[in-house]
């Protein structure tokens, strides 16, 4: 009988590779070094399935697949976990088999392969969140050295920048001190610059991108957030919905629910957590907004958001809002801009003057 999946556990050096029939019995195991590997998909049938966890380089094996006319599926780690035969011995052989075995699923949910720009994209904001931890990290050390001299600085980096710039009128800190500190204080700076540099490149991303300009137009989203959905979602017709969207960004409440029962516990927080951290970001400037608006003053959304800030928590509001956004981000991106022209709704009148004004805008 004839392959139909492969089941590969990636890894930096050596690959090990599980070959399935159309029962999923293994017909073959193989372990492969990385050059190996990429000599041995060009000789594998075209549109064989190669089935992959969703890890570090699997984007990139996946786009080599595509051009060797295999068929990739990414999956994530937690959903081939229950597919390995022995829960206590774990291997790569095993991971190979179990990777096999849960792309053959008819239920399975797959990522989908990421291009090029998406990475490299997606690569400004992993740099940028390394740079704001070591940013953090400096100053932290900068306050603990100076409070081992008595010298204890206000919250703030302005507070901190200034008694830096003070240094020389401590008399308990000593001379070599004085000078360990400013070199540690340059390092500081250079790293806050590092910081608004990828910041200044993410904006112009953004800037050049029309998707990106369509969903700054939702209160509470800027350009950081508006690049990372675009490049994160990619193909947002993926989702069959803005619930699935919502799920997938762990914004729902996860479910304990039997006998027709239905026990809702607390916020998943699954799925991307930086997507989700910088849409709950955004609600909480849409909530500081919509409470400093009169209400004379308030859209239907910032009244919308009143009245949850009066009857709930606090997170449970950033919540409801960043869960909000999160399926307008959807609804924008997997429907095109000008699909409210072809309802039939709209007269054809004022659909021609509405193309027209587009063409001479």
């Amino acid at each position: 009988m004839s392959t139909i999946t492969i089941g590969v556990d990636l890894a930096k050096s050596v690959f090990s590779v599980c070959e399935t029939d159309g029962v999923g019995r293994a017909l073959r195991r193989q372990d492969l070094k990385r050059e190996a590997f990429a000599v041995w998909l060009t000789q594998v049938p075209a549109g064989t399935v190669v089935a992959m966890e969703s890890c570090s380089g699997a984007h990139h094996w996946g786009r080599r697949c595509l051009e060797y006319g295999l068929q990739p599926r990414l999956m994530a780690a937690q959903f081939v976990k229950p597919f390995r035969k022995s829960r206590t011995t774990k291997n790569d052989r095993n991971d190979a088999e179990a990777i096999a075995t849960a792309a053959r699923q008819g239920n399975m949910r797959f990522v989908p392969v990421k291009t090029i720009d998406q990475q490299a994209r997606l690569s400004w904001h992993r740099v940028r969140e390394g740079y704001k931890v070591e940013d953090l990290s400096i100053s932290n050390r900068l306050r603990g050295l100076l409070a081992e001299f008595g010298i204890v600085v206000a919250k703030g980096d302005q507070a901190l920048r200034v008694a830096l710039a003070d240094l020389d009128q401590h008399t308990t800190l000593p001379p070599e001190m004085g000078e360990l500190l400013r070199g540690l204080s340059a390092h500081w700076t250079q790293v806050r610059t590092a910081v608004d540099a990828c910041g200044a490149g993410i904006d112009a991303h953004a800037r050049m991108d029309e998707r990106c300009v369509r969903l700054r137009a939702i209160v509470g989203i800027g350009a950081i957030t508006a690049d990372a959905a675009v490049v994160t979602l990619g193909d947002a017709k993926v989702f069959r919905n803005g619930r699935q969207v919502s799920a997938w960004l762990g914004l729902v409440p996860m479910q304990h629910s039997s006998g027709g029962h239905a026990r809702l516990g607390a916020i998943s927080c699954r799925g991307d957590g930086y997507l989700r951290t910088l849409l709950i970001q955004g609600a909480r400037s849409s909530l500081n907004r919509a409470k400093v608006v009169s209400v004379a003053n308030s859209t239907a959304e910032q009244i919308w958001i009143r009245q949850l800030a009066g009857r709930m928590p606090f997170g449970k509001v950033l919540v409801a809002i960043a869960n909000r956004d999160a399926r307008q981000l959807w609804a924008m991106l997997a429907y095109d801009a000008d699909a409210w022209l072809k309802h039939p709704m709209v007269q054809r009148p004022a659909c021609k003057r509405a193309i027209a004004m587009r063409s001479m805008a």
